[in-house]
């Protein structure tokens, strides 16, 4: 029997969350959304709300405490996206981008950069506007996860109806 493969979402600014409940609808595959408030989700079986206490990084922790070789998760966070990578779990960042063990490593330095530059005051806009064409990378870049993840054994929960 193979493991499920599951979706973890970052959901506190997330703009995906809709397209992954889609996604997740038409594969079977079970969803955590967490959060450090209560967030609305569609009432189905296979997408779990999980509200984690207040504090800096808890929801971060909960997700890189289960992702594992397998899984998927879902942020725009770019140490929690590190921790996952090393865990073997598959990262898509809200506009499609992956994150690999090859490319974590610019990213956090990438990062680390910005908001040095920030907190000098040499940058002060935050990041480009969410657009249609980010939207459509993030549902290709996670049918593709999806995919890839099936092939290499990993499938839908045998429990779930």
């Amino acid at each position: 029997m193979s493991r499920p493969i599951q979706i973890y979402v970052d959901a506190d600014a997330c703009p995906v969350k809709a397209e992954v409940y889609k996604v997740a609808e038409r594969h079977r595959l079970r969803v955590f959304v967490v959060a450090n408030s209560p967030i609305a989700v569609p009432r189905d079986p296979l997408i779990e709300r999980v509200t984690v206490p207040g504090g800096m990084n808890i929801a971060d922790d909960w997700i890189a405490e289960r992702a594992v070789r397998g899984d998927i998760v879902i942020t725009a966070d770019v140490p929690l996206a590190d921790r996952c990578v090393k865990t073997g779990a598959d990262v898509i960042g809200p506009t499609g981008k992956a994150f690999t063990e090859s490319s974590i490593g610019m990213a956090l330095a990438t990062r680390n950069l910005l908001e040095d530059l920030r907190s000098a005051g040499a940058i002060t806009g935050g990041p480009r506007p969410f657009s249609p064409r980010d939207r459509s990378a993030f549902l290709s870049a996670l049918d593709l996860a999806i995919v890839r993840l099936k092939r290499a054994g990993f499938g839908h929960d045998k429990n779930v109806t």
